[in-house]
């Protein structure tokens, strides 16, 4: 009974020496803790609300870090030390520029107050301002004006044609006349309407890729040098890219059952260390796995840095051939990693990617 009545003695007294201890500490009361800005347009710049606190404790109060949760708010604070029923304040600003909607920001206090941590709260819903033309429309060709400079055609099947367009201003007060200063390549049609684009006025570029006519797979590039005004400013241009797959959409379970299967004992290889200038081989060992031919149907590098030579371009059933990958290293130092991009008629797995790397030193190395 005596030791029950001991630990409790204990108990009390920890209590009041904790109690008296927070009496003499600082306390920081605010008059708010959140702020809503309400609507408010992006152009109306910066926001700015104030936190008013006070210091209730029996110490001075001293404010050791304000930070915001992220870089578009600002805190200022009092950072003087406060005496007891002093007064400080906390100013928060918001900057809405290319932020457009709701918004929900937190600012942490930190002090050493009883309350040692506080978080303040600010919102508001940024209402998005009409964009320039020059922001709509970034990409510049002489007096034109792009949203961008390229058109994608990502996958196309190998007997598809698919047509897109790209919009342009003229954002001049003459007219503008647009053609074409080199051959557009023949898979392409391509043509301006109109073909004088009137001043402060609008038209379209369309471009229709035949896949077919390429005759090509995987990945492919171009570009489209335009004439503005009779120019032939070669920087005047616009990209046209796509990736060619081969059409398996027709096989019978049979026919799949019964094709190709490309497989390589290794996909990557590492030639160590190398001499700046020096040139390696290395050769992948392709594999027909299948029941039919395997056709190779291209070999592209990442980098006119490595050639590739495949042994031929058409495996029997059950065959093996040599790839030879030949990497040169005039020109490169430090880590290399290179892509070799194999496409074939396997239906399963008709793009293969092989890598090669390597570490090039230099003589000053």
């Amino acid at each position: 009974m005596k030791n029950i009545t001991r630990i409790a003695l204990i108990f009390s007294l920890v209590a009041i020496v904790s109690f008296s201890f927070a009496q003499g500490k600082a306390k920081i009361v605010f008059e708010k803790m959140q702020h809503n800005y309400g609507t408010f347009k992006e152009e109306a710049g910066v926001q700015t609300t104030t936190f008013k606190f006070t210091n209730k404790g029996k110490s001075p109060l001293i404010l050791s870090n304000v930070r915001a949760s992220c870089g578009c708010t600002l805190p200022k604070w009092t950072r003087k030390p406060l005496a007891p029923n002093a007064t400080g304040e906390i100013q928060v600003s918001y900057n809405p520029k290319n932020r457009p909607g709701y918004f929900k920001k937190s600012v942490t206090v930190n002090s050493n107050a009883e309350n040692s941590v506080v978080v303040l709260y600010i919102e508001g819903t940024v209402a998005q301002r009409e964009k320039t033309l020059a922001e709509q429309y970034p990409r510049k060709l002489g007096p034109l004006r792009f949203k961008v400079t390229y058109l994608t055609f990502a996958k196309l099947k190998q007997n598809q044609v698919e047509t897109k367009e790209l919009e342009l201003i003229n954002d001049t007060n003459e007219p503008v006349k647009v053609g074409f200063s080199r051959t557009v390549p023949p898979h392409l049609k391509a043509k301006f309407d109109p073909a004088v684009i009137p001043a402060k006025g609008k038209g379209k570029l369309t471009v229709t890729y035949n896949a077919k006519e390429a005759n090509t797979f995987g990945f492919v590039s171009h570009r489209l040098y335009l004439s503005i005004n009779g120019s032939k400013d070669y920087r005047s241009s616009v990209g046209v890219t796509a990736t060619i797959e081969e059409d398996f959409s027709h096989l019978t379970p049979e026919q799949l059952a019964n094709a190709a299967v490309v497989s390589f004992g290794e996909k990557s290889f590492d030639f160590g260390t190398m001499k700046q200038g020096d040139k390696k081989e290395h050769t992948f060992m392709l594999t027909n796995k299948g029941k039919s031919d395997l056709h190779i149907r291209r070999v592209r590098a990442t980098c006119g840095c490595t050639a590739v030579a495949p042994a031929k371009k058409v495996v029997a059933a059950g065959e093996s051939v040599p790839i030879k990958v030949t990497f040169d290293s005039r020109g490169k130092r430090g880590r290399q990693s290179k892509a070799i991009t194999v496409i074939t008629n396997d239906p399963k797995t008709p793009t293969t990617t092989l890598r090669i790397s390597s570490n090039i030193v230099t003589t000053e190395s």
